[in-house]
């Protein structure tokens, strides 16, 4: 018999059972020294078994990745607060209607950006073509942080193209579900900040960052990082959209200053169109 997938063995049935009838009536779980160690939330989470919950985040979604032929994939990171053109302009009038001048004057703000949604949503659907004829080896998959905004745009254009597509959502009070364009098999949540990046990196072919906030800038910095310090493989890295990328980070004054070298320049690139970034990808593995 797989062991693998008895999870319905009747002690691992009643250990599972116990739990939930605590839930279901809302009681404390408190120490229990003969419940099964594996089913034991409150042994699990003590400071002392922290190495083995990080184990678990690390290969849970690697079995699941593996088991769905997802071994390559381009990760598509961007602000979680972009809205698609629809949504923003409906947004902004609902603001307005209700006379919240401040609700308004942000999502006006937002709006702006919203072709960035656009754009992200189409650069999906590309990836997501090439790959749907293409041996599974030679398959790339959409991966993302699982969240709304740019994240949801990328899943969205794989998902609209009839491909599968990657989520690592991490448990966030701003973002309680993933969005629901990912492949629901491929729809992982993680605690572990360390862990998720690990996660992007393990099957990344290439970056695409979109506009974005604190969260973009540090898996986009950790990406370059790592390759500029040759802990990773070489990967294209993407600017998307130029002028903002240009008006917020200024590379060449970091040159300047000697705290980069001019080679380091090259490990990265600026694009302004769905069909640039995908090129840029296509030049560096010779598609």
């Amino acid at each position: 018999m797989n062991n693998t997938h008895n999870i319905h063995d009747k002690r691992l049935a009643d250990a599972w059972a116990t739990l939930q009838s605590h839930a279901d009536r809302g009681l404390p779980l408190d120490p229990d020294p003969s419940r099964l160690a594996f089913a034991d939330p409150e042994f699990l989470l003590r400071r002392e078994t922290r190495g083995i919950r990080m184990q678990l985040e690390l290969m849970k979604p690697d079995l699941e990745q593996r088991a769905h032929g997802i071994e390559n994939t381009v990760v598509v990171f961007g602000s979680a607060r972009f809205r698609s053109e629809d949504e923003a302009a409906a947004l902004v009038t609902q603001a307005e209607a209700a006379g919240d001048t401040v609700a308004a004057e942000r999502w006006r703000r937002l709006a702006r950006n919203s072709h960035y949604y656009e754009k992200a949503r189409t650069f999906g659907k590309l990836v997501a073509q090439y790959s749907e004829k293409k041996e599974p080896q030679d398959k790339l998959f959409v991966c993302t942080g699982g969240g709304p905004g740019i994240m949801q745009a990328a899943n969205r254009g794989a998902h609209e193209a009839g491909g599968l597509s990657v989520g690592l959502a991490i448990a966030l009070p701003m973002e309680e579900e993933a969005n629901p364009y990912v492949t629901p098999a491929l729809s992982f949540k993680f605690h572990y900040f360390a862990i998720r990046k690990m996660h992007f990196m393990m099957r990344a072919k290439a970056l695409v960052a979109f506009p974005g906030g604190f969260g973009t800038l540090d898996e986009l910095f950790e990406v370059i990082t790592l390759v500029q310090t040759k802990k990773s493989k070489p990967v294209p890295i993407v600017l998307f959209g130029s002028a903002y990328w240009k008006k917020m980070i200024d590379f060449d004054f970091l040159v300047d200053e000697g705290v980069i070298s001019p080679g380091d320049l090259k490990l990265f690139e600026y694009v302004d169109a769905p069909e640039d970034a995908w090129d840029a990808i296509k030049r560096f593995y010779k598609l």
